[in-house]
């Protein structure tokens, strides 16, 4: 499974790829993306995830996004 933040639908934020790989007996597996990024009015970020092999899904309702304001 991997997964990347993408700013305005076309930059990958950098620093915010992650990807897990192996067997997983569990329906439920997290991928954990972290990074920091200067945003502007208006701007939107987009997590955007695929899986290499097997077929797969990220539920909606159980995705979340967490952001904080610095400065």
């Amino acid at each position: 499974m991997r997964g990347r933040l993408v700013l305005n639908g076309s930059t990958e934020i950098r620093g915010s790829f992650g990807e897990i790989s192996g067997d997983h007996v569990s329906e439920a597996t997290a991928l954990w993306l972290q990074t920091m990024v200067p945003l502007t009015a208006g701007d939107t970020v987009e997590l955007q995830g695929s899986f290499r092999v097997a077929d797969g899904y990220l539920a909606a309702n159980h995705t979340s996004f967490w952001g904080a304001k610095i400065g």
